[in-house]
Parts: C-alpha cells; structure tokens; sequence
C-alpha cells in the first residue's frame, strides 16, 4: 500500500511536559526514544512511556515490513487541565506534525478511553488507517473504569442540578445530624426532642425538594409572576380593569354578606333563609348586580385593549359585553323565582325571560357582524403579548 503513514502517540493530560519537562510534538524515533526514557525515570509507575515505546516498536515493524511507502512516529500532548485546553493542544500539535510529515493515514496508539476521545479531531484531518491500544497488564480495565468514574464526578461537580442531589441532600442531613449530636452532648435531656425535630425537618426539606421537583412548583410561581409582570408592563388597560373589576365585585361581596339581614328586611322576602343553598341563591340575588358590573368592567378593558392592539379577539370580547345584561337578567330571574320573589304567572317574568333571549340574539348577531369587520386584525395569542400599549 503505497501511502505515507503516521504512527501517533497521544498523551492527552501532558504527562510528558507535566512529569517529564518534555515540550511536544516529538517528532521521529529517536526523538520519540529520549522522550519515553524521560518520563520513565520521572515517574516509572506512568503507562505513557509504554505507549510511546510501543509507538516505536510498531514504526520499526512497520519499516521492516516494507507495507506503506513511508512510515514516521510522533508523539503529541494535551495539557494537565483534561477538556478543551488540552484537546486544542493536541489540534495544535497534530498541525505542526502533519506540515512535517505530510501523512496519508494516521495509526493512533493510546493506552485507553481518556486519549481515544480525540479520535475525532484526528479524523478531521486525516484517515484513521489503524489504532491501538496499549495494555500495560492491569491498566486498560482499570484506566477505562477509573475515566467512568471521572467523569461522572467531574459532572457531578460540574452540573449544579446534578451536585444538589447527589452532593447537596447527603451533606444537608449530615449537617443536621451532626447539629443535633452537638445539640444532645450540650443538653442529654432534650436528646428525644432533638432528634424527632432533627428528623422532621430533614424529612420535610427532602420531601419538598423531590416534590417541587415533581410538580415543578418553584417554574410554576416563577411563571406566575412571569406572566404578570407581562400583563402589567404590556398590558396596562386590560390589567387595570381587572385588578377594578376584581375590586367591585369583591367590595359586593362583602357588602351583600355584612347587611344581608339588613337588606332582606328592605326586600319582600320573609325572612332569612335558614336553608343553606336558600340563603346562597339569596345572597346570590343581592349580589346579582355588583357582579356583573364587576363583569362588564373587567370585559370592557379587554376590549380597550385588544382596540389599542387591534387584537382579532375584539370581536368575542364585545359579545361577552353584550350578553352580560342577559346574564344579570338571567341570574335575577332564577334567583327570584327560587326565593319566591316572582312568579311564571306573572306579566313581568316573562318580560325579563323575552329580555334575556332578545340580549343572547342581538350578542350573537353583533359577534357575527364584528368578527367579519375585523378579520384583517392580528390574531394575538390569548393569554400573550405582543407590543406595549
């Protein structure tokens, strides 16, 4: 096979320049040779020697084999920090060896996971023709768990989500425990007190940490507040009108439940009600007309809003508008005939019964009307935002 073949040692956490004081990339064998002595003396006990050396033996097999048109070894270091110093090191280095020996095919040679993961740097300039991996007895299943275990504590420490569990938790309820150890040296007496306090609080912390986990409780409030800061700074009218709205019908309330003996005594009614769904239709029917003007005040800054925005949706926030007269004449209706206030016998029910569905047609022929004039509008997503006021 005639091509030119690069045999690369790869020392990813430079323990040749950290150990050693070797400054890479080691190009040719005997380069290569006094390198590896280097570290071995520096530390005997580092399997990067092994690799290089291996490195070498292979380019002498190589060369006397006679398979590829030229064969070279080299030697390229990361940096002691492992992650992206080190493998723009390497990226580095792998540049200046190919501009000295111009490489068709590359044949890696580490001593484990951690080196291979530049693999696809390597690609990314030339092919890979072979790899190998050096086993130095122990070493590739040793090394290949320890770089596991690394690297899952690596992004334990790395990923704050990750460390509050795994890390934050433990150390909260040894804490604790160790608090309440003290605690009970200080006072033995209180010893019983101490730990059933000690174990509830760890119980109720754990416990609503793994719930808000669950329901997401902490991103529902924080969108609650999202959403009206939204509603306040973009939609001031609307927000306005509902916050007043919200106030009438909340000041009706508790007007009607404060003088609701008063204000049956001002009625027809005999009486207050001793039945308790009685005296809700009751209160209901005092309630009636705050209600709704409470209603029609949080509806008509809708539909400000949306004018200012020309929001499509103006169209359903008018009919709602509309229809609140039938809903007040509906709500008096049933609540008087309930309490035996009004009668069907009575001209004046069906003139409110011929009222309420006379407000539904005109709302529903006015929904039709306005939905058509303002087709062109923008359709705003209900519940957003797009523009201030």
């Amino acid at each position: 096979m005639k091509i030119k073949v690069l045999i690369l040692a790869i020392d990813r956490d430079d323990d040749f320049g950290y150990k050693a004081g070797v400054e890479a990339p080691i190009i040719g064998r005997d380069a290569c040779i006094d390198a590896a002595m280097k570290l071995s003396l520096a530390d005997p006990e580092d399997s990067d020697a092994n690799v290089l050396y291996a490195a070498v033996k292979l380019y002498d097999e190589l060369r006397e084999k006679g398979e590829f048109d030229d064969v070279e070894v080299a030697l390229i270091t990361g940096h002691h920090d492992v992650g992206v110093k080190s493998d723009l090191e390497l990226n580095k280095q792998l540049e200046e060896v190919l501009k000295s020996f111009p490489a068709d095919g590359v044949i890696p040679v580490t001593d484990g996971a951690e080196d291979e993961q530049i693999f696809p740097i390597i690609t990314s300039k030339l092919p890979i023709v072979s790899t190998r991996r050096v086993v130095v007895k122990q070493s590739e299943s040793i090394e290949t768990t320890y770089y596991i275990i690394y690297r899952y504590f690596k992004e334990i420490l790395s990923d704050p989500e990750v460390a509050k569990v795994v890390l934050g938790l433990p150390g909260l309820i040894l804490l604790l425990y160790g608090i309440a150890r003290l605690i009970s040296l200080k006072y033995p007496e209180s010893i019983n007190i101490v730990s059933s306090t000690v174990a509830g609080t760890i119980l109720f912390l754990v416990g609503g940490y793994f719930f808000n986990k669950g329901f997401n409780i902490i991103r529902h409030i924080q969108d609650g507040f999202l959403r009206l800061k939204e509603s306040i700074s973009k939609g001031l009218v609307n927000f306005m009108a509902t916050v007043t709205g919200l106030f009438v019908i909340t000041a009706g309330a508790i007007y009607v439940y404060f003088n609701f003996a008063y204000l049956i005594r001002g009625s027809t009614l005999p009486g207050i009600p001793t039945d308790p769904i009685l005296a809700f239709i009751a209160y209901l029917y005092f309630l009636n007309t705050m209600l709704n003007i409470g209603l029609a005040i949080i509806v008509l800054g809708k539909i400000m809003q949306a004018y200012m925005k020309r929001d499509y949706h103006i169209w359903y926030y008018i009919t709602a508008l509309i229809l609140i007269p039938g809903m007040w004449v509906t709500i008096d209706l049933t609540t008087s005939y309930v309490i035996n206030l009004t009668s069907p016998v009575l001209i004046e029910f069906y003139g409110k019964v011929l009222m309420a569905v006379a407000d539904i047609v005109v709302a529903a022929l006015a929904g039709m009307y306005l939905k058509e004039r303002v087709r062109g509008w923008r359709k705003v997503e209900v519940g957003k935002s797009t523009s201030g006021t």
